[in-house]
């Protein structure tokens, strides 16, 4: 019995590698899809609370949050003065600028299976994305259930937005674990 939990022991620690580079093809799909996305009206106009409310992105929008609630869109909706509103606000041009730069990661990233040199610097870049991403949760209003009556409302029950922001802490784990493992890979070559 003892021989087969060791043999089965030794089998899932021969799945390191594979793990590392699946989370780097996940890693590279999600931020390619997610920043290709980007390039649509109704994925601009969503991050809007995000950017409008955050110290530190801000000033890239025109208009100063809260305005930006009487412009919502409902995903695929077109209302005319909104998509103007967010022209004016240079929404979009934001968010081309947003997608770019999280594809750039996510193949970053990715191409650190193959060199420890590029992916360091992917993975670099994905941990400060998503550390920022995951500072929505304290600066985006519309990250926890509004007050409407039921009763349930605020921290720490996460709305929708909400529930899009947390699942950052996957990603920082995994662009984490990576960073360990190509510093190690970049190590060994150093020490040759």
């Amino acid at each position: 019995m003892k021989s087969k939990v060791i043999a089965l022991l030794e089998l899932a620690a021969s799945f390191r590698q594979i793990g590392l580079n699946l989370i780097r093809v996940a890693i590279l799909i999600v931020f390619v899809w997610i920043g290709g996305l980007k390039f649509k009206y109704y994925e601009a106009d969503g991050i809007v609370p995000f950017v409008a409310n955050s110290p530190f992105m801000s000033f890239f929008y025109a208009k100063e949050a809260p305005e930006y609630k009487q412009y919502k869109n409902k995903e695929g909706e077109l209302v005319l003065k909104n998509r103007q509103w967010h022209e004016a606000n240079r929404t979009y041009v934001f968010s081309y600028g947003l997608g770019c730069l999280i594809m750039s990661i996510g193949i970053l990233v990715f191409l650190g299976m193959f060199s420890p040199k590029i992916g360091i610097v992917g993975e670099l870049l994905c941990i400060i994305m998503t550390i920022g991403t995951l500072s929505f949760l304290v600066t985006t209003p519309e990250c926890w259930v509004p007050d409407l009556g039921s009763g349930e409302h605020g921290f720490p029950l996460l709305s929708g937005a909400g529930r899009l922001v947390i699942k950052d802490t996957v990603i920082l784990a995994g662009a984490i674990t990576l960073l360990s493992d190509t510093a190690s890979r970049l190590l060994k070559q150093l020490k040759k």
